[in-house]
């Protein structure tokens, strides 16, 4: 049913459930797995030197979430992973549709900022608008 899986995470709880249930999908179908990862845009204002220490640290925490997610899969026949700066939820549909997905699979509660709350999660923007199935996980 399943081919190509999409996992987003960020590291919360809802995202090591999610990551469980995609890594159980993807061997129970023999289907690629896609780890996906967005961290925040760093700013250009920053100038030097505090601009690549910022890169650096982001980069690196990035690196981290990455590797919870890679823990928590385990061992997938077909597995790849993509980090991405930018917004989390147009990094998840522009990697979606460029894998072509058959199913994204992510937490409903992320580690997003409190604007979230304000302008809409990041799962429900996927949610609103990707062209495959999404299936949310709390």
């Amino acid at each position: 049913m399943f081919k190509n899986i999409l996992l987003a995470f960020d590291g919360s709880e809802h995202a090591r459930k999610a990551a469980g249930l995609a890594a159980d999908l993807a061997r129970q179908y023999q289907a690629r797995l896609c780890v996906v990862h967005a961290y925040d845009p760093i700013p250009d204002y920053l100038g030097e030197p505090f601009l690549q220490e910022t890169i650096s640290r982001r980069t690196e925490a990035a690196d981290r979430i990455m590797e919870q997610a890679l823990v928590l899969v385990g061992e997938q026949p077909q597995l790849e992973t993509d980090v991405l700066e930018g917004p989390a939820a147009e990094a998840i549909l522009r990697v979606a549709e460029v894998r072509q997905v058959d199913l994204i699979v992510m937490g409903t509660r992320g580690l997003g900022q409190l604007s979230g709350l304000l302008l809409g999660s990041q799962s429900q923007k996927v949610l609103s608008h990707a062209r495959c199935p999404v299936l949310l996980v709390r």
